[in-house]
Protein backbone atom coordinates (compact mmCIF):
# COMPACT_ATOMS: atom_id res chain seq x y z
CA UNK A 1 0.00 0.00 0.00
CA UNK A 2 1.67 3.45 -0.92
CA UNK A 3 1.25 7.21 1.07
CA UNK A 4 1.26 10.23 -1.09
CA UNK A 5 1.54 13.98 0.33
CA UNK A 6 -0.77 16.29 -0.76
CA UNK A 7 0.20 19.85 -0.84
CA UNK A 8 -2.75 22.91 -0.47
CA UNK A 9 -1.73 23.82 -3.85
CA UNK A 10 -4.42 22.86 -6.31
CA UNK A 11 -7.89 24.00 -4.08
CA UNK A 12 -11.12 24.03 -5.42
CA UNK A 13 -14.36 25.75 -4.07
CA UNK A 14 -17.27 23.90 -5.06
CA UNK A 15 -18.58 20.61 -6.22
CA UNK A 16 -18.32 19.14 -9.80
CA UNK A 17 -17.68 15.66 -10.94
CA UNK A 18 -15.89 17.73 -13.95
CA UNK A 19 -12.55 18.67 -12.27
CA UNK A 20 -10.09 16.55 -12.62
CA UNK A 21 -8.53 14.79 -10.10
CA UNK A 22 -4.96 16.27 -8.35
CA UNK A 23 -4.28 12.65 -7.39
CA UNK A 24 -5.60 9.04 -8.28
CA UNK A 25 -4.96 6.33 -5.58
CA UNK A 26 -5.89 2.70 -4.78
CA UNK A 27 -8.15 1.05 -2.37
CA UNK A 28 -5.81 0.82 0.77
CA UNK A 29 -3.82 3.72 0.11
CA UNK A 30 -3.01 6.64 2.35
CA UNK A 31 -3.06 10.22 1.80
CA UNK A 32 -1.51 13.12 3.92
CA UNK A 33 -3.59 16.54 2.98
CA UNK A 34 -2.60 19.80 3.74
CA UNK A 35 -6.17 21.67 4.51
CA UNK A 36 -6.05 25.29 4.80
CA UNK A 37 -8.66 27.44 7.06
CA UNK A 38 -11.90 28.51 5.46
CA UNK A 39 -10.31 32.19 5.27
CA UNK A 40 -7.93 30.90 3.31
CA UNK A 41 -5.27 33.56 4.37
CA UNK A 42 -7.66 36.22 5.02
CA UNK A 43 -7.46 35.43 8.65
CA UNK A 44 -3.95 34.63 10.34
CA UNK A 45 -3.05 33.50 13.86
CA UNK A 46 -1.68 37.13 13.83
CA UNK A 47 -5.08 38.89 13.18
CA UNK A 48 -6.05 41.05 16.31
CA UNK A 49 -8.82 39.96 17.96
CA UNK A 50 -11.80 42.83 17.38
CA UNK A 51 -14.50 43.20 15.33
CA UNK A 52 -13.40 43.96 11.64
CA UNK A 53 -14.05 40.45 9.98
CA UNK A 54 -11.81 40.25 6.44
CA UNK A 55 -13.71 38.34 4.27
CA UNK A 56 -12.73 35.19 2.15
CA UNK A 57 -11.57 35.49 -1.56
CA UNK A 58 -13.18 31.91 -1.99
CA UNK A 59 -17.12 31.26 -3.29
CA UNK A 60 -17.08 28.50 -0.73
CA UNK A 61 -15.02 26.26 1.48
CA UNK A 62 -11.52 25.94 0.06
CA UNK A 63 -11.19 22.25 -0.62
CA UNK A 64 -8.10 19.87 -1.01
CA UNK A 65 -8.81 17.47 -3.75
CA UNK A 66 -10.47 15.93 -5.57
CA UNK A 67 -8.83 12.65 -5.09
CA UNK A 68 -9.70 9.36 -7.33
CA UNK A 69 -9.78 5.75 -5.56
CA UNK A 70 -9.59 3.46 -8.52
CA UNK A 71 -12.22 1.37 -8.84
CA UNK A 72 -14.48 3.73 -7.50
CA UNK A 73 -18.15 3.64 -8.98
CA UNK A 74 -21.64 4.78 -8.77
CA UNK A 75 -23.54 1.83 -6.25
CA UNK A 76 -20.51 1.53 -4.05
CA UNK A 77 -19.41 2.81 -0.74
CA UNK A 78 -16.02 4.78 -0.04
CA UNK A 79 -14.87 4.66 3.43
CA UNK A 80 -12.60 7.45 4.62
CA UNK A 81 -10.73 6.05 7.50
CA UNK A 82 -9.38 9.22 9.38
CA UNK A 83 -5.71 8.00 10.91
CA UNK A 84 -4.83 11.33 12.16
CA UNK A 85 -5.23 15.18 12.46
CA UNK A 86 -2.81 17.55 13.33
CA UNK A 87 -3.64 21.17 13.93
CA UNK A 88 -0.82 24.13 13.64
CA UNK A 89 -1.39 25.84 17.07
CA UNK A 90 -3.81 28.13 16.22
CA UNK A 91 -7.29 28.98 14.43
CA UNK A 92 -10.28 31.67 15.27
CA UNK A 93 -13.87 32.07 16.05
CA UNK A 94 -16.33 34.54 14.18
CA UNK A 95 -19.70 35.42 14.08
CA UNK A 96 -21.66 38.07 12.25
CA UNK A 97 -24.65 40.33 11.12
CA UNK A 98 -27.02 37.84 9.12
CA UNK A 99 -25.58 34.54 9.97
CA UNK A 100 -25.86 31.28 11.60
CA UNK A 101 -29.00 30.20 13.96
CA UNK A 102 -29.05 33.87 15.81
CA UNK A 103 -28.85 36.52 13.49
CA UNK A 104 -28.77 39.57 15.43
CA UNK A 105 -25.05 39.03 16.95
CA UNK A 106 -21.51 40.41 16.03
CA UNK A 107 -19.32 41.19 14.49
CA UNK A 108 -16.92 39.54 16.65
CA UNK A 109 -13.58 38.00 15.59
CA UNK A 110 -11.77 35.52 18.46
CA UNK A 111 -7.92 34.07 17.12
CA UNK A 112 -7.02 30.95 19.89
CA UNK A 113 -3.56 29.57 20.45
CA UNK A 114 -3.82 26.51 21.04
CA UNK A 115 -1.79 24.97 24.49
CA UNK A 116 -1.24 21.49 24.71
CA UNK A 117 -4.67 19.62 24.17
CA UNK A 118 -7.17 23.32 24.61
CA UNK A 119 -7.42 26.38 24.43
CA UNK A 120 -8.35 29.70 26.21
CA UNK A 121 -11.07 30.97 25.32
CA UNK A 122 -11.08 33.32 28.53
CA UNK A 123 -9.23 33.05 31.81
CA UNK A 124 -11.00 30.42 33.45
CA UNK A 125 -12.43 29.23 30.23
CA UNK A 126 -10.60 26.29 28.73
CA UNK A 127 -12.00 24.40 24.99
CA UNK A 128 -10.71 21.18 24.47
CA UNK A 129 -9.10 20.09 21.49
CA UNK A 130 -10.92 17.50 19.27
CA UNK A 131 -10.01 17.80 15.78
CA UNK A 132 -12.04 16.85 12.78
CA UNK A 133 -13.02 17.84 8.94
CA UNK A 134 -16.07 20.21 8.86
CA UNK A 135 -16.20 19.14 4.83
CA UNK A 136 -15.58 15.41 3.73
CA UNK A 137 -17.36 14.12 0.77
CA UNK A 138 -17.67 13.19 -2.74
CA UNK A 139 -17.99 14.50 -6.39
CA UNK A 140 -21.89 14.31 -7.17
CA UNK A 141 -23.55 12.76 -10.11
CA UNK A 142 -25.22 16.09 -11.38
CA UNK A 143 -23.38 17.71 -13.53
CA UNK A 144 -22.11 21.73 -13.10
CA UNK A 145 -21.08 23.87 -10.53
CA UNK A 146 -22.22 23.14 -6.91
CA UNK A 147 -21.92 25.14 -3.57
CA UNK A 148 -20.21 23.77 -0.58
CA UNK A 149 -22.11 25.03 2.12
CA UNK A 150 -25.62 22.87 2.12
CA UNK A 151 -24.32 19.41 2.58
CA UNK A 152 -25.61 16.16 0.70
CA UNK A 153 -26.13 12.44 0.09
CA UNK A 154 -22.43 12.37 -0.85
CA UNK A 155 -21.23 14.39 2.39
CA UNK A 156 -19.92 17.59 2.02
CA UNK A 157 -20.05 20.50 5.06
CA UNK A 158 -21.56 17.98 7.44
CA UNK A 159 -19.48 19.35 10.49
CA UNK A 160 -19.94 16.53 12.59
CA UNK A 161 -17.71 17.02 15.29
CA UNK A 162 -17.18 13.22 15.82
CA UNK A 163 -15.28 12.40 12.45
CA UNK A 164 -11.93 12.79 14.90
CA UNK A 165 -9.02 10.52 15.01
CA UNK A 166 -9.89 7.00 14.69
CA UNK A 167 -13.25 7.46 13.33
CA UNK A 168 -14.53 6.19 9.50
CA UNK A 169 -16.84 8.10 6.96
CA UNK A 170 -19.24 5.84 4.62
CA UNK A 171 -20.11 7.93 1.38
CA UNK A 172 -21.99 6.45 -1.26
CA UNK A 173 -20.12 6.58 -4.79
CA UNK A 174 -21.75 8.98 -7.11
CA UNK A 175 -18.96 9.11 -10.22
CA UNK A 176 -16.30 6.75 -11.36
CA UNK A 177 -13.35 7.00 -9.00
CA UNK A 178 -15.46 9.34 -6.14
CA UNK A 179 -13.49 12.24 -6.10
CA UNK A 180 -13.06 12.75 -2.61
CA UNK A 181 -11.77 16.18 -1.11
CA UNK A 182 -12.09 17.73 2.19
CA UNK A 183 -11.23 20.71 4.19
CA UNK A 184 -12.80 23.31 6.58
CA UNK A 185 -11.03 21.75 9.49
CA UNK A 186 -11.90 22.50 12.99
CA UNK A 187 -10.29 22.23 16.44
CA UNK A 188 -13.23 22.05 18.40
CA UNK A 189 -17.14 22.64 17.90
CA UNK A 190 -20.49 22.43 19.99
CA UNK A 191 -22.97 20.11 18.26
CA UNK A 192 -24.57 22.66 16.20
CA UNK A 193 -22.08 25.25 15.27
CA UNK A 194 -24.99 27.75 15.96
CA UNK A 195 -22.46 31.17 15.34
CA UNK A 196 -21.83 29.46 11.92
CA UNK A 197 -18.20 28.87 12.79
CA UNK A 198 -16.37 26.67 15.21
CA UNK A 199 -12.60 27.05 15.67
CA UNK A 200 -11.16 26.97 12.29
CA UNK A 201 -7.88 26.08 11.85
CA UNK A 202 -5.43 25.11 8.79
CA UNK A 203 -4.90 21.01 9.78
CA UNK A 204 -2.58 18.10 8.65
CA UNK A 205 -5.00 15.34 7.92
CA UNK A 206 -4.00 11.43 6.94
CA UNK A 207 -6.47 9.11 5.60
CA UNK A 208 -6.67 5.71 4.07
CA UNK A 209 -9.45 4.43 1.43
CA UNK A 210 -11.36 1.86 1.36
CA UNK A 211 -14.21 0.67 -1.67
CA UNK A 212 -16.78 -1.57 0.01
CA UNK A 213 -18.50 -3.23 -2.96
CA UNK A 214 -21.94 -4.85 -2.48
CA UNK A 215 -22.87 -2.53 0.58
CA UNK A 216 -24.87 0.60 0.29
CA UNK A 217 -25.64 3.70 1.97
CA UNK A 218 -28.19 6.39 1.03
CA UNK A 219 -25.86 9.11 2.40
CA UNK A 220 -23.56 9.08 4.60
CA UNK A 221 -22.99 7.11 7.86
CA UNK A 222 -19.83 6.79 9.97
CA UNK A 223 -18.40 4.84 13.51
CA UNK A 224 -16.89 7.23 15.89
CA UNK A 225 -14.45 5.68 18.76
CA UNK A 226 -15.58 7.78 21.14
CA UNK A 227 -15.79 9.26 23.86
CA UNK A 228 -17.90 12.03 22.43
CA UNK A 229 -16.74 14.91 24.62
CA UNK A 230 -13.59 15.22 26.55
CA UNK A 231 -15.45 18.51 29.01
CA UNK A 232 -17.57 15.29 30.65
CA UNK A 233 -15.90 16.17 34.05
CA UNK A 234 -18.40 18.14 35.90
CA UNK A 235 -21.92 17.69 34.25
CA UNK A 236 -23.98 19.80 31.94
CA UNK A 237 -26.08 22.68 33.01
CA UNK A 238 -29.14 23.11 30.09
CA UNK A 239 -31.18 24.90 28.88
CA UNK A 240 -34.30 24.08 26.23
CA UNK A 241 -36.32 25.44 23.57
CA UNK A 242 -39.89 23.68 23.30
CA UNK A 243 -42.48 23.85 20.08
CA UNK A 244 -43.84 22.98 16.86
CA UNK A 245 -40.46 24.25 14.87
CA UNK A 246 -37.11 22.47 15.44
CA UNK A 247 -35.20 25.37 14.21
CA UNK A 248 -37.24 28.42 16.06
CA UNK A 249 -36.91 25.52 19.78
CA UNK A 250 -33.27 25.58 19.05
CA UNK A 251 -33.16 29.30 18.87
CA UNK A 252 -35.18 29.04 21.76
CA UNK A 253 -32.42 26.75 23.76
CA UNK A 254 -29.63 29.08 22.62
CA UNK A 255 -31.03 32.41 23.71
CA UNK A 256 -31.89 31.18 26.91
CA UNK A 257 -28.20 29.95 27.28
CA UNK A 258 -26.51 32.59 26.04
CA UNK A 259 -28.55 34.82 29.00
CA UNK A 260 -27.04 32.42 31.77
CA UNK A 261 -23.46 32.53 30.25
CA UNK A 262 -23.51 36.11 30.38
CA UNK A 263 -25.28 36.47 33.94
CA UNK A 264 -23.62 33.55 35.31
CA UNK A 265 -19.81 34.31 33.76
CA UNK A 266 -19.84 37.88 32.92
CA UNK A 267 -19.78 37.50 29.27
CA UNK A 268 -20.99 39.64 26.71
CA UNK A 269 -23.53 38.64 24.41
CA UNK A 270 -20.96 37.99 21.37
CA UNK A 271 -18.52 36.23 23.97
CA UNK A 272 -21.46 34.07 25.24
CA UNK A 273 -22.76 33.26 21.55
CA UNK A 274 -19.26 32.26 20.43
CA UNK A 275 -19.05 29.56 23.38
CA UNK A 276 -21.98 28.29 23.01
CA UNK A 277 -21.03 27.50 19.17
CA UNK A 278 -17.50 26.10 20.04
CA UNK A 279 -18.70 24.04 23.62
CA UNK A 280 -22.68 23.70 23.42
CA UNK A 281 -24.29 20.06 22.13
CA UNK A 282 -27.70 20.85 20.81
CA UNK A 283 -29.86 17.57 21.00
CA UNK A 284 -33.05 16.95 20.12
CA UNK A 285 -34.76 15.68 23.49
CA UNK A 286 -38.12 14.75 22.28
CA UNK A 287 -39.62 14.72 18.92
CA UNK A 288 -42.51 12.13 19.32
CA UNK A 289 -45.39 14.06 21.60
CA UNK A 290 -47.34 16.37 18.70
CA UNK A 291 -47.37 19.40 18.33
CA UNK A 292 -44.36 20.31 20.52
CA UNK A 293 -40.91 19.13 20.29
CA UNK A 294 -38.32 19.67 22.48
CA UNK A 295 -34.89 20.86 21.77
CA UNK A 296 -32.16 20.81 24.70
CA UNK A 297 -28.45 22.61 24.49
CA UNK A 298 -26.11 21.15 27.22
CA UNK A 299 -23.17 23.42 28.37
CA UNK A 300 -20.33 21.21 29.23
CA UNK A 301 -19.16 23.09 32.93
CA UNK A 302 -15.90 20.99 32.37
CA UNK A 303 -14.36 24.21 30.28
CA UNK A 304 -14.65 26.35 33.22
CA UNK A 305 -11.95 26.33 35.76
Amino acid sequence: MAHFHLAAERLHDVWDNSLPPVLTVDPGDTVTCECVAVSHGAISKETPDGTDLPKSPWRGHPLTGPIAVRGAAPGDVLAIHLQDLQHHGWGFTYCRPGAGLLEDFGPRLKVWHFEGDSAEFKPGIRIPIMPFCGVMGLAPAEPGEHKTAPPGAAGGNMDIRHLTKGATLYLPVQVDGALFSLGDCHAAQGDGEVCITAIEAPMTVTVRFDVLKGETVNGPAFFTPGPLTRADSKGYYCTTGIGPDLHAASQEAVRTMVAHLQNRYGLDRDEAYMLCSVAVDLKISEIVNKPHWVVSAYLPLGVFA
